[in-house]
Protein backbone atom coordinates (compact mmCIF):
# COMPACT_ATOMS: atom_id res chain seq x y z
CA UNK A 1 0.00 0.00 0.00
CA UNK A 2 1.52 3.03 -0.90
CA UNK A 3 2.61 5.33 1.94
CA UNK A 4 3.07 2.32 4.50
CA UNK A 5 5.53 1.45 6.18
CA UNK A 6 7.92 -1.67 6.51
CA UNK A 7 7.27 -4.15 9.51
CA UNK A 8 7.89 -3.11 12.77
CA UNK A 9 6.48 0.55 11.83
CA UNK A 10 9.77 2.16 11.16
CA UNK A 11 10.04 4.78 8.19
CA UNK A 12 12.56 3.86 5.83
CA UNK A 13 15.97 5.40 6.32
CA UNK A 14 18.06 6.33 3.48
CA UNK A 15 21.37 3.59 3.07
CA UNK A 16 24.78 4.42 4.08
CA UNK A 17 26.93 6.14 1.21
CA UNK A 18 27.68 9.06 -0.67
CA UNK A 19 24.42 11.54 -1.12
CA UNK A 20 23.87 11.03 -4.18
CA UNK A 21 23.89 7.11 -4.29
CA UNK A 22 21.85 7.31 -0.83
CA UNK A 23 19.51 9.34 -2.51
CA UNK A 24 18.93 7.24 -5.89
CA UNK A 25 19.30 4.09 -3.63
CA UNK A 26 16.36 5.27 -1.02
CA UNK A 27 14.33 6.21 -3.81
CA UNK A 28 14.60 3.44 -5.77
CA UNK A 29 13.49 1.19 -2.25
CA UNK A 30 10.45 3.03 -2.02
CA UNK A 31 9.18 3.89 -5.59
CA UNK A 32 5.71 3.59 -4.38
CA UNK A 33 5.29 5.63 -1.17
CA UNK A 34 2.47 8.82 -1.02
CA UNK A 35 5.84 10.52 0.88
CA UNK A 36 8.30 10.81 -2.13
CA UNK A 37 8.21 14.44 -2.32
CA UNK A 38 10.06 14.11 1.40
CA UNK A 39 12.81 12.57 -0.61
CA UNK A 40 14.01 15.04 -3.14
CA UNK A 41 17.13 14.93 -5.71
CA UNK A 42 19.95 16.41 -4.28
CA UNK A 43 21.84 18.49 -7.45
CA UNK A 44 19.01 20.77 -7.53
CA UNK A 45 20.20 24.49 -7.76
CA UNK A 46 16.86 26.10 -5.52
CA UNK A 47 17.05 23.86 -2.39
CA UNK A 48 14.69 26.10 -0.31
CA UNK A 49 12.28 29.01 -1.72
CA UNK A 50 9.27 30.47 0.12
CA UNK A 51 6.86 32.06 -2.14
CA UNK A 52 3.98 34.76 -0.93
CA UNK A 53 4.14 33.44 2.31
CA UNK A 54 1.60 34.27 4.99
CA UNK A 55 2.05 32.79 8.86
CA UNK A 56 -1.20 33.60 11.20
CA UNK A 57 -0.84 32.98 15.20
CA UNK A 58 -3.65 32.23 17.46
CA UNK A 59 -5.73 29.90 15.25
CA UNK A 60 -5.87 32.35 12.42
CA UNK A 61 -6.86 36.03 14.57
CA UNK A 62 -3.71 37.65 13.66
CA UNK A 63 -0.93 37.71 10.81
CA UNK A 64 2.50 37.12 11.85
CA UNK A 65 4.33 37.31 8.51
CA UNK A 66 3.22 38.91 5.07
CA UNK A 67 4.02 37.22 1.41
CA UNK A 68 7.41 36.64 2.53
CA UNK A 69 9.57 35.49 -0.70
CA UNK A 70 13.19 33.95 -0.29
CA UNK A 71 15.35 31.18 -2.13
CA UNK A 72 18.24 29.52 -0.40
CA UNK A 73 20.42 27.64 -3.91
CA UNK A 74 23.06 25.27 -3.29
CA UNK A 75 26.47 26.56 -1.81
CA UNK A 76 24.95 29.72 -0.90
CA UNK A 77 24.92 31.23 2.70
CA UNK A 78 21.53 33.79 3.00
CA UNK A 79 21.06 35.86 6.11
CA UNK A 80 17.88 36.90 8.21
CA UNK A 81 18.30 40.50 9.50
CA UNK A 82 16.14 42.49 12.04
CA UNK A 83 14.62 42.91 15.12
CA UNK A 84 12.98 41.27 17.82
CA UNK A 85 9.33 40.22 16.70
CA UNK A 86 9.99 41.06 12.74
CA UNK A 87 9.82 37.07 11.68
CA UNK A 88 13.05 35.60 11.55
CA UNK A 89 12.64 32.70 13.66
CA UNK A 90 8.69 32.15 12.50
CA UNK A 91 10.26 31.84 9.15
CA UNK A 92 12.82 28.96 9.83
CA UNK A 93 10.19 27.40 11.95
CA UNK A 94 7.67 27.62 8.68
CA UNK A 95 10.76 26.49 6.48
CA UNK A 96 11.27 23.45 9.09
CA UNK A 97 7.84 22.37 9.32
CA UNK A 98 7.79 22.88 13.05
CA UNK A 99 5.23 25.92 13.34
CA UNK A 100 3.54 25.70 16.80
CA UNK A 101 -0.27 24.53 17.84
CA UNK A 102 -2.50 27.50 16.37
CA UNK A 103 0.21 29.16 14.13
CA UNK A 104 -0.15 27.59 10.11
CA UNK A 105 1.23 28.76 6.45
CA UNK A 106 -2.05 30.45 5.74
CA UNK A 107 -1.09 31.44 2.12
CA UNK A 108 1.59 30.79 0.04
CA UNK A 109 4.37 27.83 -1.08
CA UNK A 110 7.07 26.35 0.87
CA UNK A 111 9.39 24.38 -1.52
CA UNK A 112 12.22 22.34 -1.19
CA UNK A 113 14.16 21.02 -4.10
CA UNK A 114 12.03 22.48 -6.24
CA UNK A 115 8.89 20.06 -4.62
CA UNK A 116 5.86 21.73 -2.66
CA UNK A 117 6.12 21.01 0.60
CA UNK A 118 3.42 23.23 2.42
CA UNK A 119 1.17 20.66 3.50
CA UNK A 120 3.90 17.92 3.86
CA UNK A 121 2.56 15.42 6.57
CA UNK A 122 4.65 15.56 10.21
CA UNK A 123 6.11 11.85 8.26
CA UNK A 124 7.31 13.47 5.78
CA UNK A 125 8.92 16.53 7.44
CA UNK A 126 10.37 13.72 9.95
CA UNK A 127 12.31 12.35 7.24
CA UNK A 128 13.11 15.38 5.66
CA UNK A 129 14.94 16.51 9.39
CA UNK A 130 17.93 15.20 8.59
CA UNK A 131 18.68 13.42 6.39
CA UNK A 132 17.70 16.44 4.27
CA UNK A 133 17.63 19.64 6.85
CA UNK A 134 19.90 20.21 9.21
CA UNK A 135 19.17 23.18 12.53
CA UNK A 136 21.05 25.19 15.02
CA UNK A 137 19.77 27.25 17.20
CA UNK A 138 20.78 29.63 20.01
CA UNK A 139 20.92 27.60 23.13
CA UNK A 140 22.72 24.19 22.14
CA UNK A 141 22.46 23.10 25.53
CA UNK A 142 18.36 23.17 25.72
CA UNK A 143 18.55 20.54 22.61
CA UNK A 144 20.49 18.24 24.24
CA UNK A 145 20.01 15.74 27.08
CA UNK A 146 21.85 16.37 29.69
CA UNK A 147 21.85 12.95 30.85
CA UNK A 148 23.59 11.20 27.82
CA UNK A 149 27.25 11.54 26.38
CA UNK A 150 27.15 13.66 23.33
CA UNK A 151 28.43 10.97 21.39
CA UNK A 152 25.59 8.64 21.69
CA UNK A 153 23.32 11.64 20.89
CA UNK A 154 25.37 12.07 17.81
CA UNK A 155 25.17 7.70 17.15
CA UNK A 156 21.30 7.87 17.46
CA UNK A 157 21.22 10.02 14.22
CA UNK A 158 23.13 8.06 12.73
CA UNK A 159 21.27 4.99 13.60
CA UNK A 160 18.08 6.17 13.09
CA UNK A 161 18.54 8.23 10.02
CA UNK A 162 20.99 6.44 8.03
CA UNK A 163 20.85 3.12 9.75
CA UNK A 164 24.40 2.50 10.54
CA UNK A 165 25.72 -0.18 13.04
CA UNK A 166 26.75 0.43 16.85
CA UNK A 167 30.57 0.09 15.69
CA UNK A 168 30.20 2.10 12.71
CA UNK A 169 28.02 4.92 14.33
CA UNK A 170 30.62 5.09 16.58
CA UNK A 171 33.72 5.66 14.21
CA UNK A 172 31.62 7.95 12.14
CA UNK A 173 30.49 10.02 15.04
CA UNK A 174 33.65 10.48 16.23
CA UNK A 175 34.53 11.68 12.64
CA UNK A 176 32.15 14.10 12.64
CA UNK A 177 33.24 15.44 15.90
CA UNK A 178 36.61 15.86 14.41
CA UNK A 179 35.49 17.35 11.34
CA UNK A 180 33.71 20.36 13.18
CA UNK A 181 37.10 20.99 14.86
CA UNK A 182 36.65 19.45 18.22
CA UNK A 183 40.11 18.47 19.90
CA UNK A 184 40.24 14.58 21.45
CA UNK A 185 37.18 13.92 19.36
CA UNK A 186 37.22 10.09 21.03
CA UNK A 187 37.33 11.55 24.61
CA UNK A 188 34.52 14.42 23.89
CA UNK A 189 32.58 11.32 22.85
CA UNK A 190 32.11 10.33 26.19
CA UNK A 191 31.32 13.41 27.97
CA UNK A 192 27.99 14.98 28.86
CA UNK A 193 27.12 18.26 27.71
CA UNK A 194 27.80 19.94 31.06
CA UNK A 195 31.69 19.22 30.39
CA UNK A 196 32.14 20.94 27.39
CA UNK A 197 31.60 25.07 26.86
CA UNK A 198 28.88 26.58 25.28
CA UNK A 199 31.25 26.58 21.64
CA UNK A 200 32.08 23.10 21.51
CA UNK A 201 28.39 22.14 22.69
CA UNK A 202 27.99 24.53 19.51
CA UNK A 203 29.88 22.45 17.16
CA UNK A 204 28.53 19.28 18.60
CA UNK A 205 25.05 20.86 17.57
CA UNK A 206 26.44 20.80 13.99
CA UNK A 207 27.93 18.05 14.07
CA UNK A 208 24.55 16.29 14.69
CA UNK A 209 22.72 18.65 11.92
CA UNK A 210 25.04 17.77 9.13
CA UNK A 211 25.76 13.93 10.42
CA UNK A 212 23.35 12.71 7.15
CA UNK A 213 24.64 14.95 4.39
CA UNK A 214 21.49 17.77 4.61
CA UNK A 215 21.66 20.01 1.61
CA UNK A 216 20.27 22.74 3.55
CA UNK A 217 21.56 24.13 6.86
CA UNK A 218 19.03 26.52 9.07
CA UNK A 219 21.17 28.37 11.87
CA UNK A 220 18.69 30.41 14.05
CA UNK A 221 21.17 32.84 16.14
CA UNK A 222 23.75 30.08 16.32
CA UNK A 223 26.74 32.69 16.87
CA UNK A 224 24.60 34.87 19.37
CA UNK A 225 25.70 33.80 22.68
CA UNK A 226 29.06 32.79 21.90
CA UNK A 227 32.21 35.39 22.58
CA UNK A 228 34.00 36.88 19.30
CA UNK A 229 36.42 33.87 19.33
CA UNK A 230 34.54 31.23 19.28
CA UNK A 231 31.83 32.89 17.21
CA UNK A 232 34.61 33.52 14.16
CA UNK A 233 35.47 30.31 14.54
CA UNK A 234 31.92 28.65 13.82
CA UNK A 235 31.54 31.22 11.18
CA UNK A 236 34.29 29.77 9.55
CA UNK A 237 33.01 26.48 9.92
CA UNK A 238 29.51 26.90 8.25
CA UNK A 239 32.03 28.39 5.06
CA UNK A 240 34.33 25.45 4.87
CA UNK A 241 30.58 23.11 5.17
CA UNK A 242 29.67 25.29 2.43
CA UNK A 243 32.61 25.00 0.59
CA UNK A 244 33.47 21.43 1.00
CA UNK A 245 29.64 19.82 0.49
CA UNK A 246 27.42 22.92 -1.59
CA UNK A 247 25.74 23.36 1.42
CA UNK A 248 22.96 26.08 1.17
CA UNK A 249 22.78 27.72 4.90
CA UNK A 250 19.63 30.00 6.18
CA UNK A 251 21.61 32.21 8.93
CA UNK A 252 19.62 34.19 10.88
CA UNK A 253 21.30 37.13 13.26
CA UNK A 254 20.70 40.03 14.49
CA UNK A 255 25.01 41.03 14.42
CA UNK A 256 24.81 42.70 11.00
CA UNK A 257 28.60 42.23 11.34
CA UNK A 258 28.69 38.57 11.39
CA UNK A 259 25.96 38.75 8.46
CA UNK A 260 28.64 40.47 6.48
CA UNK A 261 31.21 38.62 7.52
CA UNK A 262 29.23 34.74 6.04
CA UNK A 263 26.49 35.79 4.25
CA UNK A 264 26.11 36.12 0.43
CA UNK A 265 23.23 38.07 0.43
CA UNK A 266 21.03 39.01 3.01
CA UNK A 267 17.05 40.00 3.42
CA UNK A 268 16.46 42.57 5.97
CA UNK A 269 12.82 41.92 8.08
CA UNK A 270 10.50 44.48 9.53
CA UNK A 271 7.21 43.59 11.45
CA UNK A 272 6.77 40.32 9.58
CA UNK A 273 7.76 41.78 5.91
CA UNK A 274 10.73 41.56 3.83
CA UNK A 275 11.73 45.43 3.45
CA UNK A 276 14.97 44.91 1.71
CA UNK A 277 16.67 42.05 0.12
CA UNK A 278 20.03 42.03 -1.70
CA UNK A 279 23.65 41.08 -2.12
CA UNK A 280 25.35 41.62 1.27
CA UNK A 281 27.73 43.83 -0.09
CA UNK A 282 25.45 46.07 -2.05
CA UNK A 283 22.53 46.08 0.95
CA UNK A 284 25.25 47.23 3.16
CA UNK A 285 27.06 49.48 1.12
CA UNK A 286 24.05 51.26 -0.49
CA UNK A 287 20.92 50.52 1.79
CA UNK A 288 18.02 52.09 0.16
CA UNK A 289 15.38 51.26 2.43
CA UNK A 290 14.86 53.65 6.03
CA UNK A 291 14.77 50.72 8.51
CA UNK A 292 17.99 49.00 6.72
CA UNK A 293 20.03 52.42 7.11
CA UNK A 294 19.01 52.95 10.53
CA UNK A 295 20.07 49.58 11.50
CA UNK A 296 23.29 49.56 10.23
CA UNK A 297 23.81 53.25 12.20
CA UNK A 298 22.56 51.77 15.32
CA UNK A 299 25.31 48.42 14.58
CA UNK A 300 28.07 50.94 13.67
CA UNK A 301 28.87 48.56 9.94
CA UNK A 302 29.77 50.15 6.42
CA UNK A 303 30.44 53.68 6.23
CA UNK A 304 27.43 54.21 9.21
CA UNK A 305 29.96 55.17 11.79
CA UNK A 306 29.14 56.10 15.13
CA UNK A 307 31.05 57.41 18.23
CA UNK A 308 27.61 56.83 20.55
CA UNK A 309 25.55 54.65 21.45
CA UNK A 310 21.96 54.85 19.67
CA UNK A 311 18.54 53.07 19.05
CA UNK A 312 15.78 53.06 16.79
CA UNK A 313 13.18 55.24 18.37
CA UNK A 314 9.23 53.90 18.88
CA UNK A 315 8.20 50.57 18.56
CA UNK A 316 7.07 48.51 15.68
CA UNK A 317 3.34 47.75 15.39
CA UNK A 318 2.24 44.78 17.16
CA UNK A 319 1.63 41.35 15.79
CA UNK A 320 -1.31 41.36 13.57
CA UNK A 321 -2.18 45.25 14.07
CA UNK A 322 -3.61 46.59 10.55
CA UNK A 323 -1.67 49.26 9.35
CA UNK A 324 -2.05 51.17 5.85
CA UNK A 325 0.56 51.57 3.76
CA UNK A 326 4.29 51.09 5.00
CA UNK A 327 4.75 49.49 8.73
CA UNK A 328 7.94 51.32 9.27
CA UNK A 329 6.01 54.91 8.54
CA UNK A 330 5.34 55.62 11.88
CA UNK A 331 9.12 55.66 12.67
CA UNK A 332 10.35 56.86 9.60
CA UNK A 333 11.12 60.56 9.08
CA UNK A 334 11.38 60.50 5.80
CA UNK A 335 7.61 59.23 5.62
CA UNK A 336 5.08 60.79 3.46
CA UNK A 337 1.60 60.71 2.91
CA UNK A 338 2.36 58.28 -0.16
CA UNK A 339 3.86 55.91 2.49
CA UNK A 340 0.65 56.13 4.43
CA UNK A 341 -2.28 55.60 1.58
CA UNK A 342 -1.70 52.17 0.27
CA UNK A 343 0.10 48.55 0.28
CA UNK A 344 3.92 49.14 -0.57
CA UNK A 345 5.08 46.49 -2.97
CA UNK A 346 8.82 45.57 -3.12
CA UNK A 347 10.38 47.64 -6.24
CA UNK A 348 12.91 46.31 -8.06
CA UNK A 349 16.34 48.05 -8.11
CA UNK A 350 18.78 45.84 -9.23
CA UNK A 351 19.07 42.09 -10.98
CA UNK A 352 19.45 41.16 -7.45
CA UNK A 353 18.08 44.20 -4.73
CA UNK A 354 14.70 45.01 -3.89
CA UNK A 355 13.31 47.45 -1.46
CA UNK A 356 9.99 48.13 -0.19
CA UNK A 357 9.42 51.58 -0.03
CA UNK A 358 7.14 54.37 -1.39
CA UNK A 359 10.48 56.79 -2.03
CA UNK A 360 13.25 54.19 -2.70
CA UNK A 361 14.00 55.78 -6.25
CA UNK A 362 13.62 59.41 -4.17
CA UNK A 363 17.13 60.89 -4.37
CA UNK A 364 16.49 63.15 -1.45
CA UNK A 365 15.45 59.87 0.67
CA UNK A 366 18.91 58.48 2.26
CA UNK A 367 19.18 62.76 4.25
CA UNK A 368 15.44 62.54 4.70
CA UNK A 369 16.02 59.30 6.56
CA UNK A 370 19.67 59.97 8.27
CA UNK A 371 18.38 60.73 11.78
CA UNK A 372 16.48 57.55 12.19
CA UNK A 373 18.80 56.35 14.80
CA UNK A 374 19.56 58.69 17.79
CA UNK A 375 21.62 58.63 20.78
CA UNK A 376 19.07 56.90 23.50
CA UNK A 377 16.13 59.20 25.23
CA UNK A 378 16.46 58.85 29.44
CA UNK A 379 12.76 56.98 29.39
CA UNK A 380 13.43 53.46 29.43
CA UNK A 381 10.66 52.05 27.13
CA UNK A 382 11.97 54.99 24.17
CA UNK A 383 14.21 52.24 22.50
CA UNK A 384 13.67 49.30 20.68
CA UNK A 385 16.27 46.39 21.95
CA UNK A 386 17.86 44.98 18.23
CA UNK A 387 20.04 42.75 20.23
CA UNK A 388 16.91 39.94 21.23
CA UNK A 389 15.68 36.99 19.01
CA UNK A 390 12.34 36.74 18.01
CA UNK A 391 11.55 32.59 19.34
CA UNK A 392 8.67 33.81 21.51
CA UNK A 393 7.24 36.01 18.64
CA UNK A 394 4.53 32.65 17.88
CA UNK A 395 3.47 32.26 21.69
CA UNK A 396 2.70 35.96 21.81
Amino acid sequence: MPGSNPPGGRPPVPPEGPPDERARVYRAGNPGHDEARATPVRGVDEVLGLEDLHVTVHDGAATALRGVSLAVHSGEIVGLVGESGSGKTLTCRAALGVLPPGVAAARGRITFAGDDVTDLSRRGWERLHGSHIGAVFQDPASYLNPNLTVGSQVTEVLRVKRGLSRARAHEKAVELLTSVGLRQAGRVFYQIPAELSGGMLQRVMIAIAISCDPELLIADEATTALDVTIQAEIIELIKNLRDAAGLAVLFVSHDLAVIRELCDRVIVFYAGEVVEAGPVEEIIERPRHPYTQALLRVASVGDFQRRELEVIPGQPPHVGAQVTGCRFAERCPAAIDACRTGDIALTRLSPAHEARCARVNDPALAEASAGIAVPPAPAPDAAVDVTGTDQELASR
